[in-house]
């Protein structure tokens, strides 16, 4: 059993990871490999793959901000104070659709925390990063998930339209 711990608004490892500001307020280490949270941080259009987890459940806790979480093919709008879950083995994906977001991301069991902390990088300030200017090897990303039981399915929907459309 992990020992009780706390974690201010200012504490936890922050990286940027892909435009994200994420910081961790619990890892697998802290919590046994029971689960992990990270505060994430992003711009409008801020996206991510469709993916299938085999071994985690995730909830998305939206505290400013708006996304769109695609869970299955269905679309659940997301504004602040409300909560999506993304069952293991459906795919999913979200998109920031606000000027700017901040919500916690929480899953269980931990592990997968480790693909964002090995493929970030330590951020420089508690802010959204400056955008990305190199292209990041996507393949190389993309093939370092499967480690993690994770399938990329494909592009999100919307790619190329403007946010909230």
């Amino acid at each position: 059993m992990s020992p009780p711990f706390r974690a201010a608004s200012e504490e936890g490892r922050a990286i940027w990871h892909m435009g994200a500001l994420m910081q961790f307020k619990a890892t697998g280490e802290d919590t046994d490999g029971l689960f992990w949270l990270a505060e994430h941080r992003s711009a409008r259009g801020y996206t991510a793959p469709v993916r299938r987890h085999t071994r985690e459940d995730e909830l998305y806790i939206v505290l400013e901000g708006e996304i769109t979480v695609e869970v299955d093919g269905k679309s659940y709008p997301t504004p602040a104070g409300s909560v999506a879950y993304a069952p293991r083995g459906l795919p999913h994906t979200f998109r920031v659709e606000s000027e700017t977001v901040r919500f916690l991301i929480f899953a269980t069991p931990a592990g997968f925390e480790r693909w964002f902390l090995d493929t970030g990088r330590p951020a420089e300030s508690l802010t959204i990063p400056p955008p990305v200017t190199e292209v990041p090897d996507i393949g190389r990303l993309v093939a370092s998930l499967a480690a993690y039981g994770v399938e990329v399915l494909g592009m999100p929907p919307g790619i190329g339209e403007p946010p909230g459309h």
